[in-house]
């Protein structure tokens, strides 16, 4: 057992990861890259932080004593309209299933199905693929003409990138992006309303729609998130708060654990 830190990457590393490893040699954290798809034995009883896939966390977890703290399935939908720019609901899977007209369908935490755009809810996974109470997001079809990541510790944007222009792969650090100012005049505002609502590390996608305003696309899991052109020395920051030991898990992230770490609110 050591009381040394230790950053642990999914066996299937991608280039994020690859940034991450760099970004902790360089400040003398160790770094560990999985060979299976389970707790390296090695490893148990060893501080950890994560980085990789939901089933990758999952599946080292309990047994590494891990914190994973995640957004709420329904944090995009109590924004207040102004700021989602859409209707945006959560629903049961059945209920998805009844659609009668095209709607932008996904899961709100694990990508269970294809996030996308549906004809109705005919081309939804049936009831033999997922349960009928699988939680899901509907919402109003809308054209995202611009689309950035953020990456936020304590209600503060750490790290940013274009990841998208017209829905295609676009990146750019945030600082050479023509709308960087909006972007960040409303990053504010949507943090400001959602104090109290977000994990305190998290990934926040905001993006500028057809129309010209601007919106919330969603929150994910920093320690399973993409960092694009962010700047992976201020992602890591984020990615090892969000992923960590549950020893050291602050007392207001509680409720953000996910069921399959160690601490579940």
């Amino acid at each position: 057992m050591t009381t040394e830190s230790v950053l642990l990457l999914s066996p299937r590393i991608n280039d994020t990861g690859l940034q991450l490893r760099a970004a902790a040699g360089r400040r003398g954290l160790r770094s560990h890259t999985a060979t299976a798809w389970r707790a390296p034995a090695e490893l148990i009883g060893t501080p950890v932080h994560v980085y990789g896939g939901p089933l990758f966390a999952d599946a080292v977890g309990s047994a590494l004593g891990l914190a994973l703290t995640q957004p709420p399935h329904d944090w995009l939908t109590v924004l207040p309209r102004e700021l989602t720019g859409r209707r945006v609901e959560l629903t049961t899977l059945a209920e998805a299933r009844a659609l009668r007209s095209p709607a932008f369908v996904k899961p709100p935490g694990d990508k269970l199905f294809p996030a996308k755009v549906y004809r109705d809810g005919s081309g939804l996974p049936g009831p033999d693929a997922m349960d009928d109470d699988s939680p899901v997001q509907v919402s109003e079809v809308v054209r995202f003409l611009r689309e950035y990541r953020l990456f936020v510790l304590d209600g503060e944007v750490r790290a940013a990138s274009r990841y998208a222009l017209d829905g295609d792969l676009d990146e750019a650090p945030l600082a050479e992006d023509p709308y960087r100012a909006e972007v960040s005049a409303f990053a504010a505002d949507v943090l400001a309303a959602s104090v109290g609502r977000l994990p305190s590390a998290v990934v926040v996608d905001v993006g500028l729609l057809e129309d010209g305003g601007w919106a919330a696309v969603e929150a994910n899991t920093a320690w399973a998130s993409g960092g694009y052109a962010c700047d992976p020395d201020a992602v890591l920051d984020v990615v090892l708060r969000a992923g960590g030991p549950a020893e050291r898990l602050a007392e207001a992230d509680r409720r953000y654990c996910r069921a399959s770490a160690s601490v579940v609110g």
